[in-house]
């Protein structure tokens, strides 16, 4: 155990871990972090900027807690093009926590109805404000993590043992074998991949649904993603077929298939451990990728790349920024915690560093 002991030393790996963790905790709990239905539109509620706290009553100036009071946008001012927002100062809603909601269940574990926090009342608490079609963005930021977070781990699902299988076989049985199976990678290694991504997406039908299109493009990238880790798997069997072990289970007359899979791919695991850490990624930009272009996941579902996809408005990137900047910070967090994990797992999983 002394890489996991190397591991925790490493404070960088410990602080992607942690981020991943909230992550997807987050994520899978969705149902009771986001205190409001991603599909529901709020009245009067659009394009509402984050609720601000309150914590003295502001009519008496009374210290009562934490409190929003019920807000809505008003008429557009034709001089300045600001939106009024109107707020109702004699209705307060006092913030709590583990609130009782009412618009859907909890599909396990947690009572139904109950919620990490909200509010009381009238008022409504949109942290991160509210979309064009007056939905709480929170909401939809959390429950569009379980597409952007789940994407790379079914990705890897796929084309892990894929590259596997394929780099076993070419470079357990060599000859003609390796020879054709190698070309094939090369070819596909030569694929761009976020331009075949967009080809492929951009000729679906256009009536599929966003479970057909995630899973299609899961099925694109871990198409085009298996080809590099084949390549290094054979390099690596070429060498671990000539050991003792793999030796003398072939004199013992074990099948070619059976010494691959249950002998030579295993010997392989440290270096997919910590590639699986770093491909992860490459699955959640893709999407990202694609549902910012309008290819990938599509409204009303939120993902984090369709979340981000307004950012090709001009007046929302300048009037409404709270919009854009969720999204991308959860992207570029996610991505350099899967990189600090696969580091400190690269440095923990060192042959040389393990001796010393």
């Amino acid at each position: 155990m002394n890489w996991w002991q190397k591991l925790k030393k490493n404070p960088l790996a410990r602080l992607g871990a942690l981020l991943l963790l909230i992550f997807y905790v987050s994520v899978i709990a969705a149902d009771f972090v986001a205190p409001y239905d991603p599909y529901t539109s709020q009245p009067d509620g659009s394009l509402l900027p984050p609720t601000r706290i309150y914590w003295r009553n502001q009519q008496t100036g009374e210290f009562i807690g934490p409190h929003v009071y019920p807000t809505t946008q008003g008429p557009t001012s034709l001089e300045t093009g600001d939106r009024e927002l109107i707020v109702e100062e004699q209705k307060i809603s006092p913030i709590r926590l583990f609130v009782q909601g009412s618009e859907y269940k909890l599909f396990w574990l947690i009572p139904a109805n109950l919620h990490l926090f909200g509010t009381i009342g009238e008022g409504k608490i949109n942290i991160l404000g509210t979309d064009e079609q007056a939905r709480d963005q929170f909401s939809r930021l959390v429950y569009g993590g379980r597409i952007s977070l789940s994407i790379g781990l079914v990705g890897i699902a796929i084309s892990f043992p894929l590259g596997l299988l394929v780099g076993g076989i070419s470079g357990y049985f060599g000859g003609w074998v390796d020879a054709i199976l190698m070309r094939i990678v090369e070819v596909l290694m030569t694929i761009p991949g976020i331009y075949l991504l967009v080809a492929l997406a951009a000729v679906l039908p256009p009536g599929l649904t966003s479970a057909q299109r995630f899973l299609l493009i899961v099925v694109i990238t871990s198409f085009i993603g298996w080809a590099g880790l084949a390549r290094v798997i054979r390099g690596q069997v070429l060498s671990i077929k000539e050991l003792e072990f793999v030796q003398a289970a072939r004199a013992m007359g074990a099948k070619p298939l059976y010494i691959i899979v249950r002998h030579v791919l295993p010997q392989t695991v440290t270096y997919v451990i910590i590639s699986a850490t770093l491909a992860i990624p490459s699955f959640i930009v893709a999407e990202s990728v694609l549902s910012l272009i309008g290819l990938g996941i599509q409204q009303p579902d939120p993902s984090w790349g369709n979340l981000l996809s307004i950012a090709t408005n001009a007046s929302i990137l300048v009037l409404q920024p709270w919009l854009i900047w969720p999204p991308a910070l959860l992207i570029i967090l996610t991505v350099l915690a899967f990189n600090l994990l696969g580091d400190g797992l690269r440095d923990a999983l060192d042959p040389r560093s393990l001796q010393r």
